[in-house]
């Protein structure tokens, strides 16, 4: 079969496109034919090695893929479509090929209707949404939310989980995405380069915020301690190499907390939640991609380093095998 792989740590260069041995399924696993994949940033962390998590090389890279089954098992029969958005780490190989095995536990049936080029480029933000928000966030209905980076994928995803769920969320977002935040249901929206963004942030929720969650990687623990409610809670979800100060006078004194996720280490229980959560979207209709580019499975090594340029600009690219 056709992948794009590594065959050592490094830069994007290390990923070659070729052909590997066809994979195996084991007990407890099924093949699926991969009908499309993209590229996460978590991606080039794990294959630069930003991310030590254990690999076999070759190293076929990539999370997510929607595809159709071709060994059945588990209740899953061959044509059946599914998706998964946990591959490529933890031992276990990548989406970016013509094949891949899959866990029974971390596989999940696509939702009838659904685009599977639509799924494919949501379903790792919107995991990560719902983990911040419910598992790791703990949030409420009737709470306010601060979303940092609303427009963005994990931010979008963030806004529709969050007011399905019944809070209020107050977003920030550069002004040419305000609107596009207020489509996805934010009450407020905030320009993100305000000087004074924290007082304009604590006027419009005078009695503090429950849940702050910033996806842009740059975190201001200070200003987001004093935004929060009794017992807020602040989660970290992006800034590898960040290294805020943390006011721990103020963080305590309103029994709040500070928790930190990487979704590399969520269980399969967790996503499988998640999972059940990001179908009744998809089948409502209210997960899209705000932008998409589509390329074949070949051009990952070009993708990982447009990513790593920062050139996608949010932009989720989707690679097909065999185009």
């Amino acid at each position: 079969m056709r992948a794009a792989y590594a065959e050592q740590l490094g830069p994007p260069d290390v990923i070659h496109y070729g052909e590997l041995a066809a994979p195996v399924p084991g007990p407890g696993e099924v093949l699926v034919d991969v009908r499309a994949t993209t590229v996460n940033p978590v991606d080039t962390f794990v294959r630069s090695g930003v991310f030590r998590t254990p690999l076999e090389f070759p190293f076929v890279v990539g999370r997510d893929l929607v595809g159709t089954v071709a060994t059945p098992g588990g209740g899953f029969s061959v044509g059946d479509a599914v998706w998964c958005n946990s591959l490529g780490h933890g031992g276990r190989q990548g989406a970016a090929a013509e094949q891949a095995v899959v866990s029974l536990d971390r596989l999940y049936p696509l939702p009838p209707g659904v685009d599977p080029e639509v799924a494919v480029a949501v379903v790792h933000p919107a995991a990560t949404a719902y983990l911040a928000l419910f598992t790791h966030g703990g949030l409420q209905s009737g709470e306010t939310v601060v979303v940092g980076g609303a427009a963005g994928n994990v931010g979008a995803a963030l806004v529709v989980l969050a007011v399905r769920a019944g809070a209020r969320v107050i977003a920030t977002a550069s002004p040419r995405d305000h609107d596009h935040c207020r489509d996805l249901g934010a009450a407020e929206v905030v320009d993100y380069r305000d000087p004074d963004l924290t007082g304009q942030l604590s006027r419009l929720a005078p009695d503090g915020v429950g849940l702050h969650v910033d996806t842009s990687g740059h975190n201001d623990l200070a200003s987001a301690v004093a935004l929060l409610a009794h017992r807020g809670r602040i989660v970290l979800l992006a800034g590898a190499k960040d290294e805020p100060v943390l006011p721990v006078g103020p963080l305590y004194m309103k029994d709040a907390s500070v928790r930190g996720f990487a979704i590399s280490h969520a269980t399969p229980a967790e996503l499988a939640s998640a999972a059940g959560a990001i179908n009744d979207l998809l089948s409502a209709g209210l997960l899209r991609p705000r932008s998409t580019e589509v390329l074949p499975l070949s051009a990952a090594a070009e993708v990982h380093r447009r990513m790593e340029r920062g050139e996608l600009h949010g932009r989720r690219v989707i690679l097909r095998p065999g185009a």
